[in-house]
């Protein structure tokens, strides 16, 4: 029996008893599946995941991957991964069936993945991003494209990839310089480099199939002249066989954590036969990338919570087992003659446990909420109902994606802070999910990018509707635990930050108004920071409205299991959300120090 890492029931209960599973599966696109169909599903992927997983987590820690001789060379498992995930459709899961899908809901593939990360989170990214990949084939590319490439990517024969970022570019896209030169033929010619991509080569996958981002030869400068292309690594030729295509692997990033997962740099044409097939139409490729961007912002939360999950349940079993110390007596001394006592009576212990635990359970349920918005726009039935569900899903974004990658990284400091000296030690697991999360606060655009966008770009969108619906929904939740006795004074803890969060954006918005974004913006991570604590507030609030609700009406688990809710609900509003009000004075203080001005001290 492995290592607990992951709460299933806690898992299925977020699916089905608070995001409301069963209500996307009554829609016409997943009408085949049921909640039957679908918990086979996630049992053969839990399974999946506890004897092909689990076990080699900490052996791909110690054996990285390694580039030599223009190879990746990675752990045996990857090739499990893929070809195995390929047959249980990990890879294939929410596609048509038409494109060789399963055609499940987005919430279902989320859990399912959410499982392979925590058991190890270095070898669900091969899957998931050939997924990705091959997503971007099927909705932009041309039936040739579909033909040549989806079914061997969705089958796990050949992977895919990614490539945005460029030496000289990092997060700056409309910098990227890979070039794309016409020929007179179907493809073009690509010249360049790609850095950090993950997933970009390995010995077990033939062919490995790129979707790169290039600028056509004289394309406008900036983000309007990206272009995308299907470029890979061996392009197929006539008699069923292989070419290789002039990409190089020119070295693979040795790296803090994930070290099973690769990280490629790639060159392509150095030997000027670099062959690339334009997907959609030209100087449209950042804008088709990023109509993916959501899915793999989703799955970066995801990850980052998964992690942390796997981290609580290690933490959890160590302070269980661990005896050492004395409870205080009623005079405040320590008897030397009783037995010691298990850590886990220690109050500090259990708050660290509770810190965990809430940040673990509360990122869990806001991925599920953005993977129900997804779904929900997907199924949208009127157009009012997509625009409702595409706001919601756009405001939410940067913070799904961000506030499980730093929160998750905080909780696993809790679980190494558990251990004691034991945590810094390479005997115990703690250590490696510490440095397995650092790096999901930087994957697909760093916190900073990340809380720009919110501020910037989502609150103010369409004159702040999207805001508006998010603070709309927020309210229902209010209503609801108002009407419930034992909730009413978090409800209106709770109505109360919604009225700050006003007052601060009082105090932001006239500096975008008078075009002053640099100052605007300069506090955008502190405000993402604010708004993630609201937001895990709120899905928190709805656990406890859910969680009482089943106590008193009956529900499908253990009253225990509803109690445990409702208790690491009240942590949460009594240890994390007053940090909103640190954070508020600092939003509100008229200082401007992070701005560069003349005359400056050197930092």
């Amino acid at each position: 029996m492995p290592q607990k890492y992951v709460d299933v029931d806690t898992l299925k209960y977020m699916l089905y008893d608070v995001h409301n599973l069963e209500g996307i599966l009554s829609r016409k696109r997943f009408q085949d599946h049921d909640k039957g169909s679908l918990d086979m599903f996630l049992d053969s992927v839990k399974e999946f995941a506890d004897r092909e997983l689990f076990p080699y987590f900490k052996e791909m820690d110690e054996n990285p991957a390694y580039h030599k001789d223009g190879k990746v060379f990675v752990h045996d498992q990857v090739k499990t991964m893929m070809y195995k995930g390929g047959e249980l459709g990990l890879i294939s899961a929410p596609f048509d069936y038409e494109d060789g899908g399963l055609q499940i809901p987005l919430m279902t593939q989320t859990a399912a993945y959410y499982v392979l990360d925590a058991a190890n989170n270095h070898l669900p990214g091969y899957a998931a991003l050939t997924s990705g990949a091959a997503e971007l084939i099927i909705h932009f590319g041309n039936d040739q494209l579909k033909e040549t490439y989806v079914s061997k990517m969705l089958n796990g024969i050949w992977g895919g990839t990614m490539c945005l970022t460029e030496p000289q570019a990092g997060s700056s896209l409309s910098d990227v310089i890979t070039k794309a030169i016409p020929t007179e033929n179907d493809y073009y010619h690509i010249s360049g480099q790609k850095i950090f991509i993950s997933g970009g080569d390995n010995n077990f996958i033939e062919n490995v199939v790129h979707l790169v981002l290039a600028r056509i030869e004289g394309a406008p400068k900036g983000t309007k002249g990206i272009s995308l292309f299907v470029v890979p690594k061996n392009r197929p030729i006539e008699n069923g066989s292989l070419a290789w295509n002039d990409v190089t692997t020119v070295a693979d990033f040795q790296k803090l954590g994930q070290k099973g997962y690769c990280t490629t740099h790639l060159g392509f044409g150095d030997k000027e036969d670099c062959r690339g097939w334009l997907v959609g139409e030209p100087n449209k490729g950042l804008h088709y990338m990023f109509l993916m961007m959501n899915a793999a912002r989703i799955a970066v939360g995801r990850g980052a919570s998964a992690i942390a999950s796997a981290a609580y349940y290690a933490s959890l079993e160590y302070a269980n087992e661990r005896p050492q110390g004395r409870k205080l007596s009623s005079d405040g001394k320590k008897n030397p003659d009783e037995k010691q006592t298990l850590i886990i009576n220690h109050p500090d212990v259990r708050r660290m446990l509770l810190q965990q635990k809430s940040i673990v359970e509360g990122t869990m349920s806001l991925v599920m909420l953005a993977a129900q918005y997804y779904d929900l726009i997907e199924t949208a039935e009127s157009p009012e109902e997509k625009e409702k569900y595409h706001l919601l899903l756009e405001v939410i974004i940067p913070i799904v994606k961000t506030h499980p990658s730093e929160a998750g990284l905080q909780a696993v400091n809790a679980g190494l802070q558990t251990l004691g000296g034991y945590g810094f030690c390479e005997d115990y697991i703690l250590q490696q999910y510490y440095r397995d999360i650092r790096i999901f606060s930087i994957y697909e655009g760093t916190t900073g990018i990340q809380s720009q966008d919110l501020l910037g770009r989502k609150v103010p969108m369409q004159n702040g509707k999207a805001l508006e619906l998010l603070s709309a929904e927020i309210m229902k939740t209010l209503q609801e635990a108002s009407q419930i006795e034992s909730l009413q004074s978090y409800a209106k803890v709770l109505g109360e930050k919604l009225q700050l969060t006003q007052k601060v954006l009082g105090h932001l918005m006239p500096y975008a108004m008078k075009g002053n974004y640099e100052r605007f913006l300069a506090d955008a991570s502190v405000f993402m920071e604010f708004m993630s604590i609201v937001l895990m507030s709120w899905t928190w609030l709805e656990l406890g409205v859910n969680a009482a609700k089943a106590i008193e009406n009956g529900g499908n688990y253990s009253k225990e299991f509803y109690e445990s809710k409702l208790h690491t609900m009240k942590y949460y509003y009594t240890y994390e959300l007053p940090k909103t009000s640190g954070l508020s004075e600092i939003l509100l203080n008229s200082e401007s120090l992070t701005i560069k001005k003349e005359n400056e001290p050197i930092i």
